[in-house]
């Protein structure tokens, strides 16, 4: 298995593999190596040196692989989400079975030909480890798309930066990804956003991020939170009425204060009884950094005070979903309360 820093710089030669797999979670990089590999690979005419294969009709693979891309010295195949390299649960498709094994003799026995005729590319969310999947190993690329961790975020950002020649600290990236997350489609989205703002030669600040960009609620519940253990009211309802103001769904800013305070809660209990923080918390590798903020808000609270919040919300939720109360008048009383 190539990492996907292996992957990209092998797709800076005019050298394609014959055979890819390319899964995970990570969309928007798996899709731009996708395009540059169809864009490595030159002019796509569907049906002819151009195959696009799903779950409905990938039982074809064999004979689209055999037959000739007519004019063309090669034809592509996609063969995307087809379950033919998933993991299948406890009733198994035989039909499908009966196809992983052709295809995997298929591939070791034509592999020359394979080689001289066609590009294959599979993408799937999540794989097993089949004999499928490790001849494909074997013979071709394999490459995970997992999340990346804010280290390969901030690189790739400063890379984006540097090609527009806008300087960026690296504490401000770090401010960045911590208000708008970890999706790198989004990311790229508000990085561009900051880079035509401050031009050519500019330096990208926080308050550039604090003006323009559109942060993540988990973000700004973050700030609500800081505010809140500060005893600093004012400023907690004023971020609660600028979600509101904004458009956020109020049971969506409800569940997601919930959510975190729930998080500082279970932090209390893991720091109590001596528990990994980061597996209780069920954090993935790219929010590793979330750790030292959830540790600084939770010392603002007792364990007790936390167990109150999270009861005050639940019934809070009861008392609006039954029309007892406004979730928006509810959610200011707790927060004066705490605060009192």
């Amino acid at each position: 298995m190539v990492t996907i820093d292996e992957l990209e710089k092998g797709l800076k030669t005019n050298n394609l593999a014959s055979i890819y797999l390319l899964f995970g979670e990570e969309l928007f990089l798996l899709e731009s190596n996708l395009k540059k590999i169809k864009k490595q690979f030159g002019d796509c005419i569907k049906g002819i040196n151009y195959i696009l294969l799903d779950e409905d009709n990938v039982e074809e693979i064999i004979s689209d692989i055999q037959t000739p891309a007519f004019g063309y010295e090669k034809k592509l195949i996609i063969a995307r989400d087809t379950g033919i390299l998933k993991k299948e649960g406890k009733k198994k498709n035989a039909k499908l079975q009966e196809l992983k094994e052709k295809l995997n003799n298929y591939i070791t026995e034509n592999i020359d030909i394979i080689n001289q005729s066609v590009v294959i590319v599979f993408i799937e969310k999540d794989v097993e480890k089949s004999k499928l999947y490790k001849t494909i190993e074997k013979l071709g690329v394999v490459c995970e798309f997992s999340f990346q961790k804010p280290l390969q975020i901030k690189k790739r950002l400063k890379a984006i930066c540097n090609g527009y020649k806008v300087n960026i600290e690296e504490s401000t990236l770090q401010y960045f990804i911590e208000c708008c997350g970890t999706d790198m489609q989004n990311l790229i989205n508000e990085i561009r956003k900051l880079i035509e703002y401050v031009g050519s030669g500019g330096t990208i600040v926080i308050d550039d991020i604090d003006k323009l960009c559109i942060k993540q609620i988990e973000s700004v519940i973050f700030d609500l939170t800081d505010n809140l253990g500060k005893k600093n009211i004012a400023q907690s309802l004023d971020i609660l009425h600028n979600l509101i103001y904004n458009k956020e769904p109020v049971q969506k800013i409800l569940i997601t204060l919930y959510n975190h305070f729930k998080k500082l809660y279970i932090l209390k209990l893991a720091v109590k009884y001596n528990k990994n923080i980061p597996e209780t918390l069920s954090l993935k590798p790219n929010q590793m950094f979330l750790v030292s903020k959830y540790k600084t808000q939770a010392n603002y609270f007792k364990e007790q005070e936390l167990k109150n919040i999270l009861q005050e919300l639940i019934d809070l939720d009861y008392k609006y979903k039954i029309g007892l109360i406004d979730v928006n008048v509810g959610l200011e009383s707790i927060l004066c309360a705490y605060v009192n």
